[in-house]
């Protein structure tokens, strides 16, 4: 089985956790003409009222434009990976299987199946941690 792997640059930004927060942000960025193929919220535990953004692509100036007018930023943290391929039962825990073997930790994952194929954002603290990550797909794609 082979994966396609991307590494993903993330935009983010604090939202405000009340119904429209992220909508007023994803507003800007729709109208600057942004494909977003990865977008990701979450309260912030430790500050009530307020929640974060990550959104990706961001390309181009008109899009970087309205992204900073949204109040995001290019962020290296987490680093995000982005993995690709047809799907099989068992898939994610093979894949996170291997990483803890290689003594690999991540923030958080998410994966989706569509038919027969799959796509998941994977995000590590450092980009070394995600270029082992991907090295070793990279290994089990080629073993199959």
């Amino acid at each position: 089985m082979g994966f396609k792997l991307d590494r993903v640059h993330v935009w983010s930004g604090e939202v405000v956790d009340q119904a429209g927060g992220v909508s007023a942000k994803l507003s800007l960025l729709a109208q600057a003409g942004t494909n977003l193929e990865f977008i990701y919220t979450r309260r912030q535990p430790d500050s009530p009222g307020k929640g974060v953004l990550y959104v990706a692509p961001v390309t181009g100036p008109l899009q970087v434009r309205a992204a900073r007018s949204a109040g995001l930023t290019e962020t290296n943290d987490p680093v995000v990976l982005r993995v690709e391929g047809d799907n099989q039962a068992g898939l994610g825990h093979r894949v996170t299987q291997q990483w803890a073997l290689a003594g690999l930790s991540f923030q958080g994952m998410s994966m989706a199946v569509i038919e027969n194929k799959f796509v998941g954002y994977v995000a590590f603290d450092t980009v070394a941690d995600a270029n082992r990550a991907a090295a070793i797909l990279g290994d089990e794609g080629s073993a199959g």
